[in-house]
């Protein structure tokens, strides 16, 4: 009798743990960012997110000890970022100081026009804010690096610290306010050209020319 060798099955299936790579704590994070721009910080529940990322629950407990836990480490999170933002708007400085500041003024509309889930973030955060303490000395901090950097720019131009302290911070809340609007579901066509020009207009080159 001719004997066939017989191999043995490969398994069809493998268990949970082989097929899915393990979450890292930023993937937590990064939901939890999701779930921020679609419905504020009441709209990040564990539960909710572990179905999202089709885990258990448990799963949470490796990265976090709780839901304040991960509040935290989120807005933490976003902190860096912006401060790392800012530590490159900082950086980029040449011998035309009223060009910097365009610059400047560009990059803050560039982040509004391509990354609308930052602004909204942002405003769900200064929201959670009026409530939350620890995320209003966060954002208190961001303001205040923000301001400074503005502040610095000016510097050159003016030589004075109070106004390039005054013109940084009327600059600041223009451009926070122009989030305000761009982050609007419908908007008036061009309206990022026409905010960034009339701030660049009366705020830099009649300001400081």
């Amino acid at each position: 009798m001719n004997l066939k060798t017989i191999h043995p099955k490969k398994s069809q299936s493998k268990s949970n743990a082989e097929e899915a790579a393990p979450l890292k704590r930023d993937d937590w994070l990064d939901e939890a960012y999701r779930a921020v721009v679609e419905g504020g910080f009441e709209n990040v529940k564990v539960l909710c997110l572990a179905e999202k990322l089709k885990v258990t629950r448990g799963s949470f407990y490796w990265h976090f000890t709780d839901h304040s836990d991960l509040i935290i480490s989120l807005i933490k999170r976003w902190k860096e970022t912006q401060i790392a933002f800012n530590d490159r708007l900082r950086a980029n400085q040449t011998n035309e100081p009223l060009k910097d500041l365009d610059s400047v003024l560009d990059a803050a509309f560039v982040q509004a026009g391509e990354k609308l889930e930052n602004l909204r973030f942002e405003q769900a955060l200064r929201a959670f804010g009026h409530h939350h303490t620890e995320a209003a000395n966060l954002l208190i901090e961001v303001d205040e690096v923000r301001v400074a950097m503005l502040q610095g720019k000016f510097k050159v131009v003016v030589k004075d610290d109070k106004k390039a302290r005054d013109l940084a911070a009327l600059l600041y809340l223009a451009i926070a306010g122009s989030y305000q609007a761009l982050s609007r579901p419908i908007n008036p066509p061009n309206i990022q050209v026409y905010l960034r020009t009339l701030i660049s207009s009366y705020l830099l080159h009649q300001q400081i020319s």
